[in-house]
């Protein structure tokens, strides 16, 4: 995997829009990059434009990849993590926007933590 840049990766889902919709998703044009970033919610196109204004990241890409494993109860899970970013320095930043009050569901936390373990993977290591 060290071969392939996620900070430059599309999306591994679309971001659906549909009236009546209790989220509101779109696309944040990242001065960054100069180009379109993609968003879930409201939370998640805030993040994004902190990433854009932050001088530390260099790049960064909206569900660019899916995390695949087996819970230790045997259930295959997959998460697609909101955001990749790429730092200055080289090392990366894998991000869930989540907020933690909303993560009540023992498969929520699980997702949550995976997220945390590939983001300091990826940071221990340059993809």
């Amino acid at each position: 995997m060290t071969e392939l840049a996620f900070e430059e990766a599309d999306p591994v889902r679309e971001f659906p829009s549909y009236r009546g919709q209790r989220n509101s998703p779109g696309l944040y044009w990242a001065a960054t990059m100069l180009r379109h970033v993609g968003f879930e919610s409201w939370l998640e196109r805030d993040h994004a434009i902190s990433m854009d204004f932050d001088p530390r990241v260099t790049w960064f890409a909206s569900q660019p990849f899916w995390l695949h494993w087996t819970s230790p109860e045997g259930v295959r899970l997959s998460h697609a993590p909101d955001y990749f970013a790429r730092r200055a320095d080289g090392s990366a930043v894998v991000v869930d926007c989540r907020p933690e009050a909303r993560r009540s569901k023992p498969r929520d936390l699980e997702k949550s933590a995976t997220a945390t373990a590939a983001g300091s993977s990826a940071m221990s290591n340059t993809i």
